[in-house]
């Protein structure tokens, strides 16, 4: 696999009710631009990065944060990494093997319901804007 990333423990946001030993596969539809089915699953070593994905989800459910163990090679999220941010300060990552989900974390901070519209509108003028455009 090469150079070690980083040795996490990592983790993933999203709005599915999900058991440990349940796989994360690549080839769902984005967050942040839904008519892009993804070719990776996406993943952080920060707790409270996988909350804000998970609080962005599509989906009325409720969002959740899980950790979860990479079963393949993993490469910076291209994303974040240089292409927004020097380095890859928010730990960020993209596998195109799937992830296992070892245990639900509930020790995560929750977004305020003004940062959660600030949030949601910013994502929406990404997706006006032609540049918003994700590395897939």
């Amino acid at each position: 696999m090469g150079d070690v990333l980083d040795d996490g423990p990592f983790f993933h946001g999203t709005k599915a009710d999900l058991r440990a030993g349940d796989l994360l596969t690549p080839g769902f539809r984005s967050n942040y631009r839904p008519e892009i089915v993804m070719n990776h699953i996406y993943f952080t070593a920060l707790r409270d990065g996988a909350g804000l994905a998970a609080e962005l989800a599509a989906g009325d459910a409720e969002p959740r944060v899980y950790e979860v163990e990479p079963l393949g090679a993993f490469e910076n999220d291209p994303n974040v990494t240089d292409k927004k941010f020097p380095g890859n300060p928010t730990r960020s990552y993209r596998s195109g093997e799937p992830l296992r989900v070892v245990a639900e974390v509930f020790d995560w901070t929750r977004l305020t319901p003004e940062a959660l519209h600030a949030w949601r509108e910013r994502l929406a003028e990404l997706r006006a804007d032609e540049r918003g455009e994700i590395i897939n």
